[in-house]
């Protein structure tokens, strides 16, 4: 038996200790000979790795907090010493879910399959676990421990235990430690250098669920709008409009090729397509009025009766039918297709009963409702905080990018926080870098740019002080001819010049291109 596999013992591993919490369970696997392709898609911030015949130890604890019955489970997994590259990583989770799913369990492959100590947690969330059943005690009564695990306790246990086990482990401390996520990862990575500034030296924080109180009620404002019409539009309206608004403002950077990289100067009314001849399947029909209601209202986003914008819209090239459109049969019959996420939200924490009907809401109703979310969840899950000095002066550094078409998190909550921190600290850019992506969707997707090295230049960040100036991106075109790009740090635009795509603050387009 060699060293490797000796070590891998839970008699071995002493129990780490957390702060006011107790380890009820520690486990430990050894896990010999594994291979697998892991995608970008679910290695976000990276790239795909193929992972050949590693093999790793896993450290599986679980614990419950003082005077809660909650089991919180954290696994860390440990390569060999001979792969190990002496760093670590923290990986998140996605949608309601803080780590440890099925596929955060591939990227945590992906991470060892590439030299580094992994870790993520479950924060206390079972994975078949229904959302109304972890969100709430009973009908009337939210269950505020367990949303509090959610959004930032365990994920500072999770790296307390992640530094015990590792130096437990190999007998020192990791080189440098990371963190990568997006989404809610993204909102993770945050409230780390937010509230814990010690925990990481460095955090990926891609598409970050950041505002969430506010994000997850907008999100519904599509849908409401439609109830309001009680009309809802097929998607070949919506994707009509999405494709008219691409093709109109496609030149804007200098170059027509599919991609708005100027989405600020994208000026388009829905309304004005009204009555265009929509292809439909294997009819044409002409665009209705609802369907431009609702394009208008989901680039604009939720607003009062007196026209105040409670949160931001997504861009006006985003994909519309992707996550809040209507469902139709063959007889053309439409109805609601609601976000999950914000329709659980809306009922559950907010309404806090399963069975309330979304459909009866009014906009006053929807107007409390936002309301009601901010001040009852900002102070536990906001995760907006532009205050972060305390990581700054550690030395930790933050990059994050978040798709300009993004659909579920527009890109602009991204922007806004960015800007809030940098008013509060002009040198924001030596510690914390924004890029918005071009043509790319939440967190990954098949068209756009796509920095599938963003975590590798984090890593040069924080141990050469090699801050990236831009980040390389490529894309494919529509006849399969693929461009290299790259993208630039908020507030800087690449825009073609005549002879490329520098990174610059004049949003004068000096040349255009002829199309691709």
């Amino acid at each position: 038996m060699d060293a490797f596999t000796t070590r891998c013992s839970g008699l071995r591993i002493p129990r780490p200790s957390i702060p006011n919490a107790t380890v009820e369970l520690q486990r430990v696997h050894l896990h010999t000979g594994v291979s697998a392709y892991i995608p970008e898609s679910i290695y976000v911030n990276h790239g795909p790795v193929n992972v050949t015949d590693v093999s790793y130890c896993v450290v599986s604890i679980s614990y419950t907090h003082t005077h809660r019955i909650e089991v919180v489970n954290t696994e860390v997994w440990l390569p060999t010493d001979d792969m190990w590259n002496g760093r670590m990583m923290g990986l998140g989770g996605g949608g309601f879910y803080c780590g440890l799913f099925f596929e955060n369990k591939r990227a945590m492959l992906g991470a060892v399959g590439e030299g580094y100590a992994a870790v993520s947690t479950d924060c206390g969330r079972r994975l078949r676990e229904d959302n109304a059943d972890w969100l709430l005690d009973r009908p009337g009564k939210v269950n505020l421990h367990r949303l509090e695990d959610f959004a930032s306790v365990t994920l500072n246990d999770a790296a307390v235990i992640r530094k015990s086990v590792v130096e437990s482990f190999y007998g020192r401390k990791p080189d440098h430690s990371y963190f990568s996520g997006c989404s809610q990862g993204g909102r993770q990575g945050m409230m780390l250098a937010q509230r814990y500034p010690d925990a990481y030296d460095g955090i990926v924080a891609s598409a970050p669920a950041i505002n969430w109180a506010e994000i997850l009620v907008a999100g519904y404002w599509t849908q409401f709008t439609m109830n309001q019409l009680d009309s809802y539009p097929r998607y070949c309206e919506l994707d009509y409009i999405t494709n008219m608004a691409i093709e109109s403002c496609d030149d804007l950077d200098g170059v027509h090729d599919g991609i708005v990289s100027d989405v600020d100067a994208c000026d388009i009314d829905a309304l004005a397509m009204v009555g265009a001849d929509v292809p439909c399947g294997e009819e044409t029909v002409p665009l209705s009025t609802s369907a431009a209601i609702v394009a208008n209202a989901a680039w604009r986003g939720p607003t009062t009766k007196d026209g105040v914008n409670l949160s931001a819209g997504v861009s006006v090239v985003s994909n519309l039918t992707n996550d809040f459109s209507s469902q139709c049969s063959p007889n053309g019959i439409c109805s609601g297709l609601p976000v999950i996420y914000s329709s659980d939200w809306i009922r559950l924490a907010i309404e806090k009963d399963a069975r309330f009907d979304l459909k009866t809401m009014t906009l006053d109703m929807y107007v409390k409702i936002f309301n009601e979310s901010v001040e009852e969840y900002k102070s536990i899950i906001g995760t907006d905080n532009p205050d972060l000095s305390k990581f700054s002066q550690r030395g930790g550094k933050i990059l994050s990018f978040h798709g300009l078409v993004d659909p579920m998190i527009p890109s602009t909550n991204t922007r806004r926080y960015y800007e809030a921190v940098t008013e509060m600290d002009p040198t924001v850019q030596s510690y914390y870098r924004v890029f918005e992506a071009p043509g790319l969707g939440h967190c990954w997707s098949q068209s756009g740019l796509y920095p599938s090295t963003i975590f590798d230049d984090l890593v040069a960040w924080v141990e050469k002080g090699q801050a990236p100036p831009s980040l390389l991106a490529s894309f494919t075109d529509a006849t399969g001819v693929k461009h290299d790009r790259v993208i630039c740090p908020y507030p800087e635009r690449a825009i073609y010049n005549g002879h490329g795509f520098p990174c610059s603050l004049d949003r004068l387009v000096l040349q255009q291109r002829p199309d691709l």
